[in-house]
C-alpha cells in the first residue's frame, strides 16, 4: 500500500462537524464476562492506533457491549485522549422509541458508557411507536443534553421520506445499514438519496460478516497492493463520498489492518473489476440486515 496517498476526507454530518471515515463496531462484544478483559484491552489498542469514533448499541450483549466500551473509554480519556476526539454511537431498541422509554433507555446507556452524552444516538430499527413519537423523544434527549445527535439505522428510502416529512425529522443526521462490496443494494437508490440529501451513511458489517475477509475473488487485487482481501473490501466502502465503515474487529493484527486500509486507493481498472465480480444493483432490492 501506498503510504504516500493523501488522506481520505473525513465525513461531514449535518451539523458541520466531521469524523473519521473509518470506526470501530462492537456487535457480539460483552456477551461472556470471561472475555471483558480481553475486549478491553482490544478497544484500548484500538484507540492507541488512532480510532476515534466507536460504535455500539444497548442490545449488544444486553448492554454488555456498551459496558465493555464504558471501561476502555474511561481508561482511555484518564491516559490523555480528549473527549471532544471521540464519536461515541449507540442505538436504542425500538421497544424503548417512545419519549418515556428512551430516556430510561438513554440513561441507562450511559451510565454504562460512563458519559455524560452521546455524540449520536440512533434508532436501532422501525418498530411499532410511531416515528413522531420517537423523533419527539431524540429532542426530548438533546434538550437534555444527553445526546449531540441522533438517526436512524435500517431505514429505507421510504422510511427516510417519511421521517424527513415529520416536524423535526429532518434533523436526522445519520442512516446506518448494512452495505459491502456482497450486499451493495443501497447503491440502486438509498445511497444516491442519501448523498444527495448530505446525510452520512454508516456501513456496518462492510467486510460481510467475515466472508470477504479472504475472499478469492479480491486476492489479485489484494496481492497488486501488497494489502489483504479484507483491507480491499474496506478500501472499496471507504472510497465513497459520505461512507463512513465501521467494522468490528476485537483481534490486534485485524485493527491494524483495517485501519492501513484508509491508505489503499483503488484504481479505476479495479474499481471496474470488482464491478464485474460483484455487480451493482440493476433494480430496488429489499434492504439487507443482519
Amino acid at each position: 500500500m501506498d503510504a504516500r496517498s493523501a488522506p481520505l476526507p473525513n465525513v461531514t454530518f449535518p451539523s458541520g462537524e466531521e469524523r473519521p471515515p473509518l470506526g470501530l463496531g462492537t456487535w457480539r462484544m460483552g456477551e461472556e464476562t470471561a472475555h471483558r478483559a480481553a475486549e478491553v484491552r482490544a478497544l484500548r489498542l484500538a484507540l492507541d492506533i488512532g480510532y476515534r469514533v466507536v460504535d455500539t448499541a444497548e442490545m449488544y450483549g444486553d448492554g454488555g457491549a456498551e459496558a465493555v466500551l464504558g471501561t476502555a473509554l474511561a481508561e482511555a480519556l484518564r491516559d490523555g485522549v480528549a473527549r471532544d476526539e471521540l464519536f461515541v454511537v449507540s442505538k436504542v431498541l425500538p421497544q424503548h422509541a417512545g419519549t418515556d422509554g428512551m430516556l430510561a433507555a438513554c440513561e441507562s446507556s450511559l451510565r454504562r458508557l460512563q458519559l455524560d452524552c452521546v455524540d449520536l444516538y440512533l434508532l436501532h430499527w422501525r418498530g411499532g411507536v410511531p416515528l413522531a413519537e420517537t423523533v419527539r423523544g431524540f429532542e426530548q434527549l438533546q434538550r437534555r443534553g444527553w445526546i449531540r445527535q441522533w438517526g436512524v439505522s435500517n431505514f429505507d428510502v421510504d422510511d427516510l421520506r417519511e421521517l424527513a416529512a415529520l416536524p423535526g425529522g429532518k434533523g436526522c443526521a445519520a442512516n446506518q445499514v448494512y452495505y459491502s462490496l456482497s450486499e451493495r443494494g443501497i447503491e440502486f437508490d438509498l445511497l444516491p438519496w442519501q448523498q444527495l440529501h448530505q446525510m452520512p451513511l454508516m456501513a456496518y458489517s462492510p467486510v460481510d460478516q467475515g466472508a470477504l475477509v479472504d475472499h478469492p475473488s479480491l486476492r489479485a487485487v489484494a496481492e497488486s497492493h501488497r494489502a489483504t482481501p479484507a483491507q480491499v473490501a474496506l478500501a472499496w466502502v471507504l472510497r465513497q463520498r459520505g461512507v463512513m465503515a465501521v467494522p468490528k474487529s476485537s483481534h490486534a493484527l485485524h485493527l491494524r489492518h483495517n485501519w492501513a486500509s484508509l491508505e489503499l486507493r483503488l484504481s479505476a481498472a479495479e474499481l471496474a473489476q470488482l464491478d464485474r465480480l460483484f455487480p451493482p444493483p440493476r433494480r430496488k432490492r429489499p434492504l439487507a440486515v443482519r
